[in-house]
């Protein structure tokens, strides 16, 4: 399958915001944003002129590249996103943070989603007791996610739980650090999910043209 495999610095750059790709690092004072807060390139620091469109794009691009999804998968999202009811823009967040590698990074069993979606790949989580290594798994409440025992002394694993409180848990997760599981307890609703901040509705407009 196909991956980004540059810098994810060089995202926030473009996208001019921390999308919290790079782990602790965002939280310090080595984050790329700190110290260039100018889009990459030799034209980076040059006046640019957006466009509505252009605006809508560079909100498409941010959620995309936030959960670490390709094009296709992202549209698919929208898609099913679409079909549901209720209003599309959030319909689509909720669905990208039911990922199970998103659920990891919440949990803060990761210190990103790329992290935990390496995690997963690996089998180290199990769901409801059976193994599962789908990144894009959807989690439903009620659904309890665990570390394998055979994976509890990982040292990554620990250093970010011991962490984890720097961003907090989100109100519709619960994590049992000592027993080293969580579980999704309820859909999350927009007001909820704040970080980073997103405007769904102009990849709503984007998409509806």
């Amino acid at each position: 399958m196909a991956r980004y495999t540059g810098s994810v610095c060089r995202m926030c750059r473009r996208e001019n915001m921390k999308l919290f790709l790079k782990g602790d690092r965002c939280y310090t004072d080595k984050c790329a944003l700190e110290r260039r807060n100018y889009a990459p390139g030799q034209h980076g620091q040059g006046r640019i002129k957006v466009s509505d469109y252009g605006t809508q794009l560079r909100e498409k691009q941010r959620v995309k590249r936030t959960y670490g999804l390709l094009e296709k998968q992202f549209r698919a999202y929208f898609g099913m996103a679409d079909r549901m009811k209720g209003v599309t823009g959030e319909n689509l967040l909720v669905l990208l943070e039911r990922r199970l590698d998103s659920i990891i990074y919440r949990l803060g069993f990761a210190t990103s989603r790329n992290e935990a979606r390496q995690l997963v790949r690996h089998s180290h989580f199990l769901v409801n007791g059976r193994k599962v290594n789908i990144p894009s798994y959807l989690v439903r409440p009620g659904d309890v996610i665990e570390l394998r025992e055979k994976s509890r002394k990982i040292v990554r694993v620990n250093e970010a739980l011991d962490s984890v409180m720097r961003r907090g848990v989100p109100s519709w997760i619960e994590l049992e650090r000592d027993a080293f599981k969580g579980s999704l307890k309820t859909l999350p609703v927009r007001a909820e999910m704040t970080t980073p901040a997103f405007q769904e509705q102009l990849i709503v407009e984007l998409y509806s043209k």
